[in-house]
């Protein structure tokens, strides 16, 4: 199940660039999560479940908007609108296993060895080093955006998946978005009369699979995975999660990536894997 999860989310990148090829970034970051509330609204009176979870809840709620409603979408959103190639990004956010797992051993007070925190640093190091190969010795603004998207991803996942022990994954995120909807829905609708907008097939289809897969449907099964597997442990599928995301955008936009974002790219996979082993 949290492969399925992961499987969805390996497009997100290439349905972004495709979405903003006919729409204003922002409108494609808030806009997504716009329309999966209303479709989250639709399941949960469909299965006659609250609209609203219990109000003791509603905190940890706010942290899950705050990485994937906003955080994520934003941040990756307005990198990839600033020159960073899907391959390039799909690298950099494949740190987010192991910082998933630094949040749930936070969350969770867990004591994980050494190795582990070794394992998270040596995957930071390979990180830096990739961008700063990449950007003459500095990070550029797509890449600090980057990792505001990843840090905000890694809360968003444990916080979401820490919840689904207790009740299903869909529900969780179905509150979560329409928690979000009295903020997302009145700047989608500001967005979309304010922006200029292209309809295009790539820009339809691209926002199309970022609001129902991306923002939706596919953490239907990774909340799930990540509740009835742990977090440690189904967590190790987003391992394949890169190197998924650097096939489709090859296959799909035609990106050619060299051996450096290759290798960076199975650096960070090798010291993931070892967190992931190490955690406990």
């Amino acid at each position: 199940m949290a492969f399925l999860g992961v499987l969805a989310f390996s497009g997100s990148f290439p349905a972004t660039v495709y979405a903003m090829e006919g729409f204003d970034p922002w409108l494609v970051a808030i806009g997504r999560a716009a329309i999966a509330g209303v479709l989250a609204l639709i399941c949960l009176k469909a299965t006659n479940t609250p609209l609203l979870p219990p109000r003791p809840l509603w905190p940890a709620y706010a942290l899950i908007s705050l990485g994937v409603v906003f955080g994520f979408p934003v941040f990756s959103g307005l990198a990839l609108a600033l020159g960073a190639s899907t391959a390039h990004a799909a690298v950099v956010i494949a740190l987010l296993p192991a910082a998933t797992a630094v949040c749930a051993v936070l969350r969770a007070g867990e004591r994980p060895r050494p190795l582990f925190w070794a394992a998270c640093a040596a995957g930071a190091v390979a990180i830096t080093t990739f961008t700063l190969t990449q950007h003459q010795g500095s990070a550029s603004w797509p890449d600090l955006l980057l990792l505001a998207a990843l840090i905000s991803a890694a809360i968003g996942y444990t916080e979401g998946g820490r919840l689904s022990r207790d009740r299903p994954g869909w529900q969780v995120i179905s509150h979560t978005l329409v928690l979000s909807l009295p903020l997302t829905a009145p700047i989608t609708a500001f967005l979309a009369v304010t922006t200029p907008t292209t309809f295009t097939p790539h820009a339809i289809a691209g926002f199309a699979y970022v609001a129902v897969i991306s923002m939706f449907l596919g953490f239907f099964p990774w909340y799930a995975g990540l509740a009835k597997g742990g977090i440690a442990r189904a967590g190790q599928t987003q391992l394949t999660q890169p190197l998924l995301t650097l096939l489709l955008a090859w296959f799909l936009m035609g990106e050619r990536f060299g051996l450096v974002t290759v290798a960076a790219a199975l650096a960070v996979l090798v010291c993931v894997a070892i967190t992931q082993r190490a955690r406990t």
